[in-house]
């Protein structure tokens, strides 16, 4: 019985801490102050019929803080660069100049820093969720055991050990949130 017990707290920590990396990977991807080469990881360019993510088929730098440079390894690959990121929905402008793409991220506005912030809380919101879909299986798991004449008393600490596990795990996802608001904020 203690290796079915140990079995779902493992498989329910594994759920929880996939929620955080789910987590970690879209806020990413929510914009702060600054230009980075990873606001670009959810573009993929068709390089010779195979949609091929753009750090994969070019060299990604950002030489200032408003800027990103995107060097192609195949000349031929600008204009496609050019085209695949105009028509993504990042708000992104490329400016091509035969050698290579140039982007000019604007400042950001008090209205679009707001945004963002609502962005990030949403995206912490839906790991919240993940996290306490993961202890109701968790939960369900036990009260199984429960009915195939198993302690109650080790159902329920097991249970107040998963529920531990979730106030943990939500209390991770308040501080990434709240250094991703405070680094979204900072002028």
């Amino acid at each position: 019985m203690q290796e079915e017990l140990d079995f779902i707290k493992e498989a329910t920590k594994e759920s929880m801490e996939k929620s955080i990396d789910h987590l970690d990977d879209e806020l990413l991807k929510v914009r702060a102050s600054k230009a980075t080469p990873s606001m670009l990881d959810s573009i993929f360019v068709d390089y010779y019929g195979t949609n091929t993510p753009l750090n994969q088929v070019s060299n990604i730098n950002t030489p200032d803080p408003r800027t990103i440079s995107i060097q192609p390894w195949e000349k031929p690959m600008l204009e496609v660069i050019e085209r695949t990121i105009i028509n993504s929905n990042l708000g992104l402008n490329p400016q091509n100049n035969g050698e290579m793409i140039m982007i000019n991220v604007p400042a950001l506005t008090e209205e679009r820093r707001l945004a963002l912030v609502k962005q990030a809380k949403h995206e912490g919101e839906n790991a919240k969720i993940s996290i306490r879909n993961a202890r109701k299986e968790a939960n369900d798991e036990i009260k199984k055991l429960l009915k195939d004449h198993f302690s109650k008393d080790l159902a329920h600490d097991m249970e107040a050990e998963i529920q531990q596990m979730t106030d943990a795990f939500t209390n991770r996802i308040d501080d990434k949130l709240g250094r991703k608001e405070k680094d979204i904020m900072t002028v």
